[in-house]
């Protein structure tokens, strides 16, 4: 009996002295295995998440604005503008040469201003595009997934990202459109400078708190591995049972968290089917290939659909700040008597509804759920993303229905006055769109980050967060591209959807059929995710605090 309890309390040190350290194959800045207490969590993810914020404040300043400076200073028309480095922003405004002419507004811009301030929009998207994958799962990976306490945490981490992404479109689309709109964009380039300056120089103040992973190779190696291994293993037939293919014992750290294996693309187990006559390649991944290697093969497959038909979530995304903007422009911008806002800022009102929204879901929503369900995220992530899907829908509704009134009162006011000058529709009338817009976001934009993340294999999690990165970028060429056709087909009948200025367009039919085609992508997204099978992790504890992980969820 001593014994035993001798042997317990043993155990129990033990685990204890594991709990000190990060065993999540991580580093900490010095490249030794990191110290819980002083690494990671919230004390390292909130350097990352300020410099977002601040990457942000950058960003939508400018892209929630753009369509108002290529349309009154560039003089671009609406289907153009709606289609189209910091530094260089900065130069187009200051250095005479550079400006775009010598007035206020151009009726014919310096082609040399064009060049310059077009290669500065590259130059963001570039940098935006080099590291924010990477950003978003650094963060991320701050939080150990095998450590309950900071997996919890870790579900929370994508809310207040999310959270702190919108404060920064609050601040970029009132502060910073205020000087663009009030004082000059010029200015306004120069604040977002420096504000970026100042947070890089944070973000490396911060690096002894981080966790780092060691670079692992080409992730897409191993896949094309499974691939070779099963085309030339394609005459076998797959075992009975699972426990007859190949995988490396729990014990060897070297290649991760192992998956379980599960039942969908059968053809792929085959990869890992361990062959007589060539079982002196063993260790040849081009013929054999580990049940882990094979799961996360089927991860990147089964992610496809579901990225394609996300691909809506970014063209209703990329209407906030293109024809909205431009709706808002047409309309009284009068909050009060001697109060005017610009027209970009109405977009404010997306981000408080995120703002409120975030903290009610993930601080008062969530543990209900959790209790109900007994799912550690409350809701599984597909769900989430679902009911984003479902507010694209009703977004779209309300913008037609809006936009539609907002036409008849044009009309009207032709009709009585002979001119459509006096804006007598409030701005104010945009704001249930923008609120479900936001409210939208909550569920949708979050999930698909968390999706991306937690649904691909560890070694691509950077990969994955560039995928949900296209979602929005994919989505903005497709809304570039249905503007393009839209305009060619209802052109041919004598009078476009999109004309020059947003009174002789109709772009209340352009978002009913946005509404159209979100809720036929709603009924196909529904049948894709019944029928999907979610990561399944081997973990070394399956229940915590009552609660079931994904594991459990999702096998």
């Amino acid at each position: 009996m001593e014994q035993e309890m001798e042997k317990g309390k043993q155990g129990a040190r033990e685990e204890s002295k594991d709990d000190k350290w990060v065993y999540d194959a991580s580093v900490d800045y010095k490249g030794r295995v990191p110290l819980r207490a002083s690494t990671g969590v919230w004390k390292a993810s909130l350097f990352v998440i300020t410099i977002e914020l601040s990457e942000r404040v950058c960003y939508f300043g400018i892209a929630g604005n753009l369509i108002s400076y290529l349309t009154k200073v560039i003089d671009e028309d609406l289907k153009t503008a709606a289609k189209n480095g910091l530094s260089l922003l900065i130069m187009s405004q200051y250095i005479p040469s550079l400006k775009p002419c010598n007035t206020k507004i151009c009726h014919q811009p310096r082609k040399v201003h064009e060049v310059v301030f077009f290669l500065a929009l590259y130059c963001i998207s570039l940098g935006t595009g080099g590291y924010k994958p990477c950003l978003q799962s650094f963060g991320a990976d701050q939080f150990d997934d095998d450590y309950p306490e900071e997996r919890k945490k870790k579900m929370s981490f994508f809310n207040w990202w999310n959270f702190a992404l919108c404060f920064a479109l609050l601040l970029g689309l009132t502060v910073i459109v205020y000087v663009q709109d009030f004082v000059s964009w010029g200015a306004a380039s120069l604040i977002l400078t420096i504000l970026m300056a100042l947070t890089i120089i944070a973000f490396y103040m911060g690096r002894r708190f981080y966790r780092y992973r060691r670079p692992e190779g080409n992730p897409l190696t191993p896949i094309l591995h499974v691939l070779i291994a099963a085309i030339r293993k394609r005459n076998l037939c797959c075992p009975s049972s699972p426990a007859l293919l190949y995988e490396v014992p729990k014990s060897n750290k070297s290649q991760g968290r192992l998956l379980s294996h599960t039942n969908r693309l059968r053809f792929l187990d085959k990869a890992a089917i361990i062959e007589e006559k060539f079982i002196d390649q063993k260790d040849n991944p081009w013929r054999l290939s580990t049940v882990t290697r094979v799961e996360e093969t089927k991860l990147i497959l089964n992610i496809i659909p579901i990225w394609l038909t996300s691909l809506t979530i970014g063209v209703c995304v990329a209407q906030g700040s293109t024809l909205f903007v431009k709706q808002a422009a047409a309309m009284n911008l009068n909050i009060c008597n001697n109060f005017k806002i610009p027209p970009a800022s109405i977009g404010s009102v997306a981000a408080v509804s995120t703002l409120i929204t975030v903290p009610i879901y993930d601080k008062i929503i969530v543990p209900i759920l959790r209790k109900v369900t007994g799912n550690e995220r409350g809701i599984s992530i597909l769900k989430r993303i679902g009911f984003g899907l479902a507010f694209s829908i009703i977004l779209m509704i309300v913008a037609a229905l809006v936009e539609a009134k907002r036409l008849r009162m044009v009309a009207h006011e032709d009709l009585i006055t002979g001119e459509t000058e006096p804006k007598t529709m409030s701005v104010l009338w945009l704001v249930p769109q923008y609120l479900i817009l936001g409210l939208g976001d909550s569920f949708c934009i979050v999930g698909l980050q968390e999706y991306f993340y937690d649904q691909v294999p560890d070694s691509m999690r950077s990969m994955g967060m560039a995928l949900f990165l296209s979602v929005i970028g994919v989505g903005s060429f497709l809304s570039s591209f249905l503007i393009t056709i839209v305009d060619h087909v209802t052109g041919k009948n004598g009078k476009s959807w999109f004309g020059k200025d947003i009174n002789s367009s109709r772009l209340d039919r352009f978002y009913w059929m946005l509404a159209i085609i979100n809720a036929l992508n709603l009924c196909l997204y529904v049948f894709l995710a019944k029928r999907y099978t979610y990561k399944t992790v081997q973990r070394r504890a399956m229940e915590t605090d009552g609660l079931k992980s994904d594991v459990v969820e999702m096998a």
